[in-house]
């Protein structure tokens, strides 16, 4: 079957790598005036000395449209959260390191703690967690996108095709997820996906019966990739959810 086919609840964007993407960057320049966008970086302390991150930071050093990187820092103590400041500070956009092990956001999640509102359990989920938080906090962007600081084949193109699909005024999407060829080396990867998350969930179809939830998980292409997009509005609304669930 052609890979343009589409079945199920999520749209499949192709063709967004065979366009010309200095054309795509100069769209998103523009669209950057009236919908601004921000970018999240979950990072671990030891990723700032392997050879992804450093040539990461250098190709968004050249990335033009961004109104703002979040940074949050994970396992870092003082002199290497102010290693950090000066690592990240290369960066031309505006950014903020948020450390996650300071004591000024260990204060803010003791108070949440306390309202049952804080992430109980610690890694990258409660650090993106925080740098959302700080996105709507600050209200800076109206599209966030995220990727993961190890990809050894960055280059900006990736960041573009992410973000475009919920930066562009005249689409509707307000999430988009990245996916990718799960090979390398000559041996197939992407194992956990094909031998347990697709088989888990078509199971959990037949043993649960329909569900608009896992026919939409079903839908994606890759759902453990890392990349992702989202209109800022899509967290208010949970947000609001949670808050009204709370009352």
């Amino acid at each position: 079957m052609g890979d343009f086919y589409q079945n199920g609840n999520i749209t499949n964007l192709h063709n967004l790598s065979r366009r010309s993407f200095e054309s795509m960057e100069e769209e998103l320049l523009g669209f950057s005036k009236i919908r601004p966008m921000g970018l999240v970086l979950p990072s671990l302390y030891s990723e700032l000395q392997t050879k992804a991150l450093p040539e990461i930071i250098s190709h968004l050093c050249e990335v033009p449209y961004l109104s703002q990187i979040i940074i949050g820092l994970d396992r870092a103590d003082r002199s290497q959260y102010e290693h950090a400041l000066q690592f990240f500070d290369q960066l031309p956009q505006h950014h903020r390191v948020l450390w996650n092990d300071g004591p000024r956001l260990q204060a803010i999640d003791r108070e949440l703690q306390a309202l049952g509102l804080a992430p109980e359990q610690l890694g990258k989920g409660r650090n993106v967690w925080y740098c959302f938080g700080y996105a709507l906090a600050t209200a800076k962007v109206e599209s966030l996108a995220l990727h993961d600081c190890d990809i050894l084949t960055y280059d900006r193109n990736l960041l573009a095709r992410l973000i475009y699909p919920v930066a562009n005024p005249q689409f509707h999407y307000e999430f988009c997820k990245g996916y990718y060829p799960r090979f390398a080396n000559g041996t197939l990867n992407g194992r956990v996906s094909r031998l347990l998350v697709t088989p888990l969930i078509r199971a959990l179809k037949t043993t649960v019966g329909n569900s608009e939830y896992l026919e939409y998980m079903d839908s994606y292409r890759y759902p453990l990739a890392g990349e992702f997009s989202f209109r800022i509005d899509v967290t208010t609304v949970r947000l609001s959810i949670d808050q009204a669930q709370l009352v």
